[in-house]
């Protein structure tokens, strides 16, 4: 093989990347790569319990002390993803302290296992406000100063869980929700941004942390990070893609969109929807 043809050594020397939700389980890893990579990073974590309540900034500098001792940069962002201005503030603090926003790790989010009778407008309100309003204010905030700048990367998060029914559990209505909102995001972010050197892609991972309860070696939440880190890198020249990761595999994730079935050119009748709706689904070949 040519030597043009290998990719580049993938570094961050110089760059600064947000990394949000980044204390613990999956954050914690992105962070952790992309500093040993040459990155500043915001380590932002609120410390809040899996239910969203309470907060302990030792969840963010334990990270961040972890990083300075391997000899990287990091600092610790503490706010709370619910308040309104928080997103701001953490693209504030990172542009005070080093001046540049290279990337953007979307990663903090909330599970809480509800019905839709039990999914209060309250808890419905929290799950949007990280999962939903935060991806929005934080892209929002960073956007105007990539243009400026010129260069930028956008990962957002989103899940299997909100994509395919077989995959889905009871009492994940808020959560499927919001992930699949940051797809909707995503697609828009890059179709706005087409043409520029700013690319918008998300990640959906599996790994075992505190949400995905599974002690399984083949589950570590380093084995996706290395995606994160590549879709944060200059060296992705690629918008609007899924890429699936899961203890070292990695796939795109797409909508399948099937050859149509045409019903003659004039208007079509519920009752032959209904003949042909198997082959709509593809459980029958086209003849």
């Amino acid at each position: 093989m040519d030597d043009d043809a290998q990719p580049h050594h993938i570094r961050f020397d110089g760059q600064v990347a947000i990394v949000t939700g980044a204390g613990r389980g999956l954050g914690a890893a992105y962070a952790r790569l992309l500093a040993q990579r040459g990155a500043t990073v915001i380590v932002h974590d609120a410390g809040v319990a899996q239910d969203g309540s309470g907060s302990d900034r030792s969840v963010a500098d334990a990270v961040v002390s972890e990083i300075m001792r391997s000899g990287g940069t990091a600092a610790a962002s503490y706010e709370n993803l619910e308040e309104e201005g928080a997103c701001a503030r953490i693209v504030a603090f990172a542009l005070e302290c080093h001046g540049r926003i290279d990337a953007l790790v979307h990663n903090a989010g909330l599970v809480v296992f509800a019905t839709l009778e039990e999914t209060t407008p309250q808890l419905w309100r929290r799950m949007q406000a990280i999962g939903v309003d935060a991806a929005f204010h934080l892209a929002h905030a960073v956007v105007p100063h990539m243009k400026r700048q010129g260069y930028g990367r956008i990962v957002l998060t989103t899940s299997g869980r909100a994509m395919r029914v077989e995959d889905c559990v009871p009492g994940l209505i808020a959560y499927s929700a919001t992930k699949l909102a940051q797809v909707g995001l995503m697609v828009g972010l890059a179709a706005e941004l087409e043409g520029t050197d700013i690319r918008v892609n998300a990640i959906s991972p599996v790994a075992a942390t505190r949400v995905l309860r599974r002690h399984a070696p083949e589950l570590l939440p380093d084995l996706v990070a290395p995606a994160v880190a590549f879709l944060a890198s200059s060296a992705c020249r690629t918008s609007g893609a899924v890429v699936n990761a899961a203890g070292g595999r990695f796939s795109i994730g797409a909508w399948a969109r099937r050859e149509a079935l045409d019903l003659g050119s004039g208007v079509a009748t519920p009752e032959a929807i209904a003949q042909h709706w198997p082959r709509l689904l593809g459980d029958v070949p086209s003849a």
